[in-house]
């Protein structure tokens, strides 16, 4: 994996800004993380986003475009994202 989260699909210049306020500085940090609670420390942040940003940090580490992500699967996820931190765990 890259070590610059630029490289990474769907990680633009804004994106990778938000992560890397939240402490997440490399894609090894954001597959170790995971994509809800990175996503969730941005919100936390009281960085207002939407949902594809959430869609877009799984698609990153799963190398597919985020609006390539099956419906079942973003439902999941959002499911996910609305559940206390310590739940909210994904493949």
């Amino acid at each position: 994996m890259t070590d610059n989260l630029l490289e990474l699909k769907n990680i633009g210049n804004t994106s990778a800004h938000w992560l890397k306020t939240v402490g997440i500085n490399t894609p090894n940090q954001l597959q170790a993380i995971g994509p809800i609670s990175a996503y969730k420390r941005i919100q936390e942040r009281g960085i207002k986003t939407s949902k594809v940003l959430l869609y877009a940090l799984y698609g990153a580490l799963e190398d597919v475009y985020w609006s390539d992500i099956p419906e079942s699967k973003k439902a999941e996820l959002n499911a996910l994202a609305n559940q206390p931190q310590e739940e909210a765990l994904v493949d």
